[in-house]
Order: structure tokens, then sequence, then C-alpha cells
């Protein structure tokens, strides 16, 4: 009886601590002291779905969107299509919701912007389009909020800079311009701070780096430069961590360096990993927070090289993109940022 009469007050004890409310010292805050044995569930956090590399020439004018699943890394090609085959355009996206392809050139410039809403990646065309019909263009995205595209050659160089307001998709142009008019640059963001276009071409190869700020729009010009005056350079960004220009066109070579600019001071400081190789007109695009991607360019390759965060070590995929292609560009999906 005695042991009985223990095990309810046992029961009793416990039954009580379960479900005890304490409060703080100032009444303001109240919680559940759960039993000992509770464990709490591990927090889930967004991750990246998918890559996407586009177009270009292989060895043809190509319509074909291929894709890279994370964290497999694995390819498959899309059912949908560019609305043309095309080379020389640029891409970002609202990453968990859409991405964009813009401008190019289908043996004409184009204003037009295709896009692909995920997670079916199927492809519409927006009313909006670019400011004039443009090729070797460079594009960046604040996620959630706005998408631009800057600079590119419409017979001559743009220092304009176009935005695409998201979800209306809706186009307006910057007041602030890029520093020089140039085209042959690469875009990429820290999203919900700032946008980057770096190097590109105006009457000369360039190094310089200009940023947009966010929400304001306003543009400033680094001190940092690239390490080479580079044209069709590829860019990436690991979001509140840091961005990275790869490749490129130096006056004399392709080149193999990436270089890192690290937010929020916007130091440059350029990796001992390199690509596989030198190239120029390439595609970039990351899974922010696990790993950028560069793939494609010229001499025409299908290779996809894989930057790892946080230690930057570099490995190529076993997966590679369908075609040897040059002038290729990317985006991602990286869920929510």
């Amino acid at each position: 009886m005695t042991r009985l009469t223990q095990a309810i007050v046992n029961l009793t004890r416990l039954t009580s601590l379960s479900t005890r409310v304490l409060a703080d010292t100032t009444g303001a805050t109240a919680f559940v002291q759960r039993p000992p044995s509770y464990t709490v569930p591990a927090f889930s956090g967004s991750v990246g779905v998918a890559g996407y590399f586009g177009g270009g020439y292989a060895p043809s004018l190509t319509s074909r969107i291929d894709k890279i699943t994370f964290p497999a890394d694995t390819k498959t090609t899309l059912s949908a299509t560019l609305t043309t085959a095309r080379a020389e355009f640029s891409a970002m996206a609202n990453s968990g919701v859409a991405g964009y392809f813009g401008g190019g050139n289908d043996g004409a410039n184009i204003s037009g912007i295709d896009k692909i809403t995920f997670p079916a990646d199927t492809k519409t065309t927006l009313s909006a389009t670019l400011t004039t019909a443009r090729q070797n263009l460079s594009a960046m995205a604040n996620s959630s909020v706005a998408g631009y595209f800057g600079g590119g050659n419409d017979g001559a160089n743009i220092s304009g800079i176009d935005k695409i307001t998201f979800p209306a998709d809706t186009k307006t142009t910057l007041s602030a311009t890029l520093t020089t008019a140039r085209k042959e640059a690469g875009g990429m963001a820290n999203s919900g701070v700032a946008g980057y276009f770096g190097g590109g071409r105006d009457s000369v190869r360039l190094s310089g780096i200009d940023k947009i700020t966010f929400p304001a729009d306003t543009k400033t010009t680094l001190s940092a430069t690239l390490t080479d005056a580079v044209t069709f350079v590829a860019a990436m960004a690991n979001s509140s961590v840091a961005g990275y220009f790869g490749g490129g066109s130096s006056n004399t070579v392709n080149v193999n360096t990436i270089d890192k600019i690290t937010f929020p001071a916007d130091t440059k400081t350029t990796l001992s990993a390199t690509l596989t190789a030198g190239r120029a007109e390439l595609g970039g695009m990351a899974n922010s927070g696990v790993a950028g991607y560069f793939g494609g360019g010229d001499p025409a390759t299908n290779i996809i090289d894989k930057v790892t965060f946080p230690a930057d070590t570099k490995t190529t995929l076993s997966a590679t993109i369908t075609a040897n292609v040059t002038s290729i560009t990317g985006m991602a999906n990286s869920g929510p940022l």
C-alpha cells in the first residue's frame, strides 16, 4: 500500500511539473516547464532548391535551361525553354519565387524578360520589357523586393539600370547609373542590403565595382577593385557574407581567378582556389549559405566548378551542362533569403 501511495505521489509531481506555469519577476512573460524527458525539435530553416544555367552558344544558339538540384548537384533539363534561342544575356532571381532571364541576342538584340516560376519551373514572358533591346548586360536581385538589369549594349554601351519590382514585375529605370556606360560586367547581390556590378568594358576593360544600396537604390563605387580588368566575368553571392567574381577575359588571356568581396566592409581578397581553367563568358549562381557555382564558358566547356562556403574550396561537379557552351547565364532558387 505504501508503494502504491508513493507511486501516486510521484505521478502527481510529474504531472504538476509538466504543466506548471512560471512567470518572470515582471509578470510579463510566462512559459510551460516541460518534463525533463522532453526534447526540443531541431530548427529547420530554409534550404536551397536548385540553380539554373540557360541559353548560350552550344555551338549554335540554344534555348535550353539546365537545372542543378541541391544538395545532390544532379542535372536535369527543363521542358520549359527560353522564348527564343539566345546568348549574351543575364539572369537574376527572386529566390523562393521565380527567376528571370533578360535581354541578349537571338540574331537581334532582345528587350524581353522570361520568367521561370518555382517550383514548377514553368516559363512565362513579362509584359514589362527592358528600356531598350540590348545584349551583354548584367543582373542581380534584392530577393522579395526587386531585380536589376544594368548596362549592356544596344548599339552603344549603356549606363542605365532597369528595376523589376516584385511581385507585380513592373519595370522602372533608376535615376542612379553605372559609373560609366559599360557591357560584359558581372552582377551579384547581398540581398536586403546592396547589389554590385563589377568589371566589364566601356572603351577599355574595367576592374571597378559599382554598388547599388537598397532600398534607396543609390550608387557608390568601391575602393576595392577586381584583381584584373576583365570582361565577360561571372558573379554569385553568399548573401550576408560575401560575393564572388570569377573568370573573365583580361587584355591577353582568359583568367581563372576568383575574387571575393566580403560584406559589409566590401573588402577584396583573391581565393587560393581557382576555376578549373581560365575562361570567360561563363555563368554564375549560388545556393546561398552553402556553395556557389560557375558553369560553362569560353573556350566552350560543359564544366561546372563549385565553391563551397565558408572554406571557399573548389571542386568540379560530376554533373555537367548538357553541351559545351559559351555566353551562358545563371540564377538560383536558394529558398527565401
